[in-house]
């Protein structure tokens, strides 16, 4: 499997990766084979199914909302936030789909959008199936779709190779494993972040990759100043009061004269970035919505704490990070319908701590070190958000994951690189321990916090 670090890292709306994006991509990707198909002109009903996790916690995560926004023809990274409302608002009224942008069809909500609870389909816990229907009620078309993380999505017959046609994209160096990452870097001296970037003129020019880089980047202190600067409750019943602008208050006027004024500033960057994910607002996959906010809150601190700070840190951080990244999706998932949350904050935690040791100019194999503590000591995270919002413990949990991926990489740069577990080990055992979990600890909300504390 071929992947670009843009893959990893994709501009998006909140509050799901998984469970939001995933789920717009397939319904846009739906309504556009029909098009390609010449099926759209007779198309007067779609019927949409939801199962599994999507179904248990989809309520929560806006899926209803995505799929209608799909069906319409949106993609998550180019949806203003601001239409979302109006749109849907249109939509529920009159009872009635633009479907790509074009053809309108009655659409009865609770009639034409189901939620299987009870039922799973057999390739992931995030399936849909999506159904189009002429006036005679005839199936011209019926595809089952799966969301597999990080707004990624497969089609049935897709899922043992999503990436497709990414594969036939040859790059300098191709690699599946950290270890056969150091070792290309090794034998061609060139810093993993060198290595990355030459795999990225593949697929575009090296300014063109700088350049979305920066434009990501920008994106993620877009996202920061708009959560240090809204005010009022999160969306859902839990009625949760953002804390990120109180704290960045409490900070700009304290001044950073305390020794921990650093984690406090790191707290504040990754709950602004959940904050706004919470409330649907524009983010950046890191690798996923749910843990968007460790690698904006780390390289934020790299950014404001660590002398010499660059743009040229900023993206060696964002290339060996989104590296780091893909050796989870390769190997392993980031799904946290999958794999619990290790899939999610401990997955970006593991991509913040090599990505800033890059930034810092360390060697490869401290990198390495750093993605493999990252990783190790989120082992076994749950996924059990209560009443299925990715608010709690979603949004906390990534302000302890940005501060334990700063920690991880603060022990590696102490150290030469050796260590006795590797990076592959511990993405290996995080797999085996995402198999193992119990359903209801994998974003079901049937298990954890999510039955343990009342909703309000």
């Amino acid at each position: 499997m071929t992947l670009s670090v843009l893959d990893i890292f994709k501009i998006g709306i909140g509050p799901s990766s998984s469970h939001t994006m995933g789920p717009m991509n397939a319904a846009r990707r739906f309504v556009l084979d029909l098009v390609d198909k010449g099926q759209l002109a007779r198309t007067t009903q779609v019927g949409v199914q939801l199962y599994g996790s999507l179904a248990l916690t989809g309520r929560g995560h806006c899926t209803d909302r995505a799929v209608l926004l799909g069906l319409e023809g949106h993609a998550p990274e180019g949806l203003d936030p601001a239409i979302v409302e109006p749109t849907l608002e249109r939509i529920r009224a009159s009872s009635r789909l633009r479907l790509a942008g074009t053809k309108e069809i009655a659409f009865d909500e609770p009639m034409d959008l189901l939620w299987h609870r009870d039922q799973t389909l057999p390739g992931h816990s995030n399936g849909m199936r999506f159904t189009a229907l002429d006036a005679a009620r005839t199936v011209l078309c019926r595809e089952e779709y799966y969301s597999i993380g990080g707004g990624f999505v497969a089609r049935a017959d897709e899922l043992d190779t999503p990436a497709a046609a990414a594969a036939a994209i040859q790059v300098p160096f191709p690699f599946e494993s950290a270890g056969e990452l150091l070792d290309k870097a090794r034998a061609s001296g060139l810093d993993l972040h060198e290595l990355v970037l030459a795999n990225e003129a593949a697929y575009r020019q090296p300014a063109a990759t700088r350049a979305a880089l920066l434009n990501i980047w920008a994106i993620m202190q877009a996202c920061i100043e708009r959560g240090f600067h809204a005010q009022g409750l999160l969306p859902g019943v839990l009625k949760l009061r953002r804390r990120a602008p109180k704290l960045y208050r409490q900070l700009t006027e304290t001044g950073s004269a305390s020794p921990m004024a650093a984690m406090d500033w790191v707290n504040a960057f990754a709950l602004a970035v959940n904050e706004e994910n919470a409330a649907g607002g524009r983010i950046v996959t890191a690798p996923t919505n749910g843990a968007a906010g460790i690698v904006p809150a780390v390289m934020s601190y790299y950014r404001r704490f660590e002398p010499g700070g660059s743009d040229e840190g900023v993206l060696r951080f964002l290339l060996v990070g989104g590296a780091i990244g893909m050796l989870y999706k390769k190997n392993a998932s980031i799904s946290g319908a999958e794999m619990g949350c290790q899939g999610e904050v401990g997955v970006a935690c593991s991509m913040a701590a090599g990505g800033i040791v890059a930034a810092l100019n360390g060697t490869n194999e401290q990198i390495e070190n750093a993605a493999e503590i990252g990783m190790e000591h989120n082992l076994g995270l749950t996924c059990d958000p209560i009443a299925g919002l990715v608010q709690i413990p979603c949004i906390e949990r990534n302000a302890m994951g940005a501060v334990k991926a700063i920690n991880a990489a603060r022990l590696a740069m102490r150290g030469d690189g050796t260590h006795k577990v590797t990076l592959d080990q511990v993405i290996a055992t995080m797999r085996q321990t995402g198999e193992d979990m119990s359903a209801i600890y994998k974003e079901t909300s049937q298990g954890g916090l999510a039955v343990n504390v009342p909703e309000c």
